[in-house]
């Protein structure tokens, strides 16, 4: 069996995921989280299957989120529903619900967070409410685990019995005689292609033109269903889509009215209000931003994140020597012995040494993410973002890139507008992602070990100066127009799920460790054997003359001007395509040194002008081969994608230029 999770966004709809599968997907304090279906088995029931569908408001294809539920529920034909609502908020949730009932599916809602309303007072007559709206419902908590049985129990029931929704015909008067009037138009095409005649009516009547084409009616049939639309509009001096709003939630309040007693204020509502008095206000809003970023940056790179990267590093360090040691007085092969420990040790070590940096930085934003604050940076970044041809909803993907442009990119489908997703996909690459982590703290570490943690914040704020730069130069001229309006349901503050930030934490040092022992260890691999062999495939005992050199020697003109012309430190960059990660990795074999000694022996290839100007290149130039790839399927065109690796190492190169040139400048004063 087949079941579709349908909701609200933000709605506690991946956490009843999590509870119905026993997974562990993300969850967020931030509507959405879900930017695609998932799907997982139903637990204790491994024959069943429940998919986890993006969080959306109704039916209407305005949105991604919208299109993939719609297609979904129409082309899968789930066995039944599970409608999970938000029973703080009930009257809002249940107009989704009533779209829902139209699609003659089998169906059960779960009113979830019954906890906090009981806690503020309120309650529900599930009974009286069931039987009103025709059909089961059932009081969960999904947070905590509770009804979690019994909502799987009423599922079951209400698929393997095929129990439909009552057939609640709550339209009156000159909207009743308009939705079936077009009823009666478009029976035999709405059977034909499968689709319930009444929620077919009631998409024609608000103007759903895909509805409209797929039914493939007649210009006749058209302009009857327009004259009986226009009749309707006319007896209630209101437009088709407000007519439409107006009656689901006439029947939303009568059934409200009767069967729930609203809950008063609760705490969290009056402590988020109090709260975003300061957080969300005209002049404290962005000041107090700024300086809860510099706080988490200040703990991650200079207090907590280098402590323990030192740490780790050492122990790394000792690792690889008692290894190199017991291979040497095993006899190993020299050959053999070089590959295990100047290539492949020295390489997965070199980026391992900084898991823990990486680690403590998503401990910070996970924090800040299911506390519900990024919602409101979102809300507050709206004005600035409109400046720049987008709006606030923007900056969630953008936000997003700073942990990893993959999903960053894929989150763009939150976006309702095509030219706002392709624009925020050019865009967000320029956000640094924690890939980037492990040069900059090494770089950090060798030149500029008294300010390492100034020098991480003026590189993310160098990638948000060149985001903002970019956007004026694609608002002007590849993208002109208007951004789409802005509306985001604030979350209240809520105290982070220990569970959910460890969660995070855990999937971060799980990508980071997978990344290690696959790509970089590759990687480590291939850049060993390049390094010590010749074109003969003679080992070389000074790796100028290997493979890799002549290879760097090509293309390191190029890097000349930007004041690493060397052919190391242009390969290190090549080898960054497939993960950023690998450029650590790469100068560590190149330079055949550990992790730990590294910062002291780049001196001898880089300046400080030199080395700022490299780290401003890998801050700006092409992501990983991954975003590339999620780039080109978010946008639908190879063309695009590689638009926008040419323009990001393009922009790459004049910035690291102008950086070079600067500090060239200042350091001649």
């Amino acid at each position: 069996m087949i079941f579709a999770l349908a909701g609200n966004q933000n709605c506690g709809k991946t956490t009843l995921f999590n509870q119905l599968t026993g997974s562990n997907q993300h969850v967020g304090n931030f509507p959405g989280v879900t930017v695609d279906r998932k799907d997982g088995l139903i637990r204790n029931h491994k024959e069943s299957t429940v998919v986890d569908l993006p969080g959306i408001y109704s039916l209407s294809p305005y949105t991604s989120e919208e299109i993939v539920t719609r297609d979904f529920l129409l082309d899968q034909h789930p066995d039944a529903i599970i409608n999970i609502l938000d029973a703080t908020n009930i009257e809002r949730n249940l107009y989704l619900s009533l779209q829902l009932m139209e699609l003659r599916i089998p169906m059960v809602l779960a009113l979830n967070m019954m906890d906090e309303v009981s806690a503020n007072g309120g309650t529900i007559k599930i009974k009286a409410f069931a039987e009103k709206l025709g059909v089961p419902c059932v009081p969960i908590s999904a947070s905590k685990n509770e009804g979690i049985d019994e909502l799987i129990e009423v599922a079951f029931k209400v698929a393997k019995q095929k129990i439909l929704p009552a057939r609640v015909d709550f339209c009156t008067g000159a909207m009743h005689r308009c939705i079936h009037a077009v009823c009666h138009v478009i029976e035999d095409h709405a059977e034909r292609i499968g689709v319930p005649v009444r929620f077919a009516a009631t998409k024609l009547v608000e103007g759903d033109m895909p509805m409209q084409e797929s039914l493939a009616l007649s210009q006749n049939e058209i302009e009857l269903i327009e004259h009986s639309v226009k009749e309707m509009e006319s007896e209630l001096h209101t437009d088709r889509e407000a007519a439409m709003a107006d009656m689901r939630y006439c029947f939303i309040e009568k059934l409200c009215a009767d069967t729930v007693i609203k809950c008063h204020e609760s705490k969290e509502y009056l402590r988020s209000v109090a709260i975003d008095n300061v957080l969300t206000s005209k002049y404290f809003a962005l000041p107090a931003f700024v300086l809860i970023m510099i706080f988490v940056f200040w703990m991650t790179f200079g207090v907590i994140g280098t402590t323990l990267s030192d740490l780790f590093s050492g122990a790394l360090d000792a690792l690889t020597i008692f290894v190199s040691d017991f291979l040497l007085n095993y006899g190993l092969n020299p050959v053999v012995h070089s590959l295990v420990i100047d290539g492949i040790f020295a390489g997965v070590s070199s980026v391992l040494s900084f898991m823990p940096v990486i680690v403590i930085l998503f401990f910070f934003l996970s924090i800040l993410e299911d506390s519900g604050y990024m919602a409101r940076v979102a809300f507050v970044m709206d004005k600035p973002l409109r400046h720049l041809g987008l709006s606030g909803r923007s900056f969630v993907p953008m936000l997003i890139g700073f942990g990893c442009s993959v999903p960053a990119i894929m989150s763009t489908r939150t976006l309702s507008s095509e030219r706002d997703r392709r624009m925020t996909i050019l865009l967000t690459p320029f956000m640094s992602c924690s890939a980037k982590l492990p040069i900059y703290a090494m770089f950090t570490a060798a030149f500029f070990p008294n300010n390492a943690a100034l020098v991480m914040i003026l590189l993310y704020a160098t990638g948000i100066l060149v985001g903002i730069l970019c956007a004026f130069l694609l608002k002007n001229s590849m993208f002109q127009g208007e951004p789409v309006p802005f509306v985001m349901e604030l979350p209240n503050y809520r105290l982070p799920s220990a569970k959910s930030v460890l969660l995070l934490m855990w999937d971060k040092a799980k990508d980071f460790l997978t990344k290690a022992f696959t790509i970089i260890f590759l990687a480590s691999i291939i850049i060993w054997f390049l390094q010590s062999f010749d074109t003969r495939l003679n080992v070389v005992d000074d790796s100028s003359l290997s493979m890799l050199a002549n290879v760097g020697r090509m293309i390191a003109p190029i890097f000349a001007p930007l004041g690493f012309g060397d052919w190391r430190a242009a390969t290190a960059l090549i080898t960054g395509f497939t993960a950023k990660e690998a450029v650590v990795s790469t100068l560590t074999v190149l330079m055949n040194t550990t992790s730990t000694a590294l910062p002291a022996v780049l001196g001898s290839l880089f300046t400080t002008a030199s080395a700022a100007s490299f780290l401003v290149f890998t801050l700006l130039y092409t992501p990983c081969v991954a975003a590339i790839a999620a780039c080109k399927r978010e946008m639908g065109s190879a063309k695009s994608a590689l638009f926008m690796v040419l323009a990001q190492c393009g922009v790459a190169w004049i910035f690291s230029f102008i950086v070079y040139q600067l500090v060239n400048m200042v350091s001649m004063l």
